[in-house]
């Protein structure tokens, strides 16, 4: 393995969003309120299996609305299917979930961690999202706006 393979990738994005931090934290655990805001532009959820609770485990898709997406799912041509735990859950503060996609490309295997970090600020809450262990195959570009876009969608669903 050389040292440059070896590096692991880390994608951060923040927003504040004009909701308490309880508010944003509920739309972590409900599952009806994260199908609905989690995907980016573009793209619908379905929910699997969801057991928020440390140790719990989940199982989503995300799926491309339609077939004009310059992008190509990890699992299928349309569609991202990932499973992982929730690691820790700190009401009004913290989440960190793994996450594992499920795709037979090996740039998409590893286990990639995402921290959400909620801090309560006098216009709302500032959201930051850590996601370290980033797979090689999501390329930076397209991760930033993704990750932009859910943190757009969380704001629009919980003010």
């Amino acid at each position: 393995m050389t040292n440059e393979s070896s590096k692991k990738r880390v994608d951060t994005a923040s927003r504040i969003i004009k909701a308490a931090t309880q508010t944003i934290y509920k739309a972590f655990v409900d599952p009806g309120a994260l199908v609905l805001w989690l995907p980016p532009k573009g793209m619908k959820g379905h929910i699997f299996e969801f057991d928020a609770r440390v140790g719990g485990a989940y199982r989503i898709s995300l799926s491309y609305i339609g077939t004009d997406h310059s992008i190509e799912g990890k699992t299928s041509e349309n569609t991202d299917v990932s499973k992982g735990r929730f690691l820790e859950l700190i009401p009004g503060e913290r989440i960190v979930w793994s996450v594992e996609f499920e795709s037979e490309d090996p740039v998409y295997a590893g286990e990639m961690m995402m921290t959400w970090t909620l801090t309560a600020v006098p216009e709302g809450t500032n959201v930051t999202i850590v996601c370290e262990n980033v797979p090689e195959g999501i390329q930076k570009e397209d991760h930033d706006v993704g990750l932009r876009s859910t943190l757009e969608n969380l704001a629009e669903y919980t003010e």
